[in-house]
């Protein structure tokens, strides 16, 4: 973890950031971080994949439109708008884009390796 501290601006218009492009199907804006906490809004086109991968972070993820088949450490659910996961520190998970949707990722710590 970084020494510097990071200090969130009070708030985040998306209408004024960019998204940033992930991987296929797939973008993000980083709407917000300190260094405890960080949270992501991710897009996804229909058919895009989030690869299964893991990372030292605790991850809440919530489903703010469309549909996922969402894998964490080997069991596989199908959630929807209003629908949430959560990922502990080091467990394999991934998602598949069943109906194009936004999750809302949030992280802690921050992860460094988005900034």
């Amino acid at each position: 973890m970084s020494e510097k501290e990071l200090t969130p601006n009070a708030f985040y218009i998306t209408n004024e950031n960019t998204w940033e492009n992930v991987d296929e199907g797939i973008s993000r804006q980083i709407t917000n971080y300190n260094n405890d906490l960080m949270m992501v809004k991710v897009k996804f086109e229909k058919g895009a994949i989030g690869y299964k991968h893991h990372h030292i972070h605790s991850q809440a993820s919530y489903v703010a439109a469309g549909k996922f088949e969402v894998t964490i450490d080997n069991e596989t659910k199908v959630l929807e708008a209003g629908d949430t996961f959560f990922a502990n520190p080091n467990l394999v998970h991934g998602v598949v884009c069943l109906e194009a949707g936004v999750l809302i990722d949030i992280f802690n710590p921050v992860r460094e390796d988005f900034i």
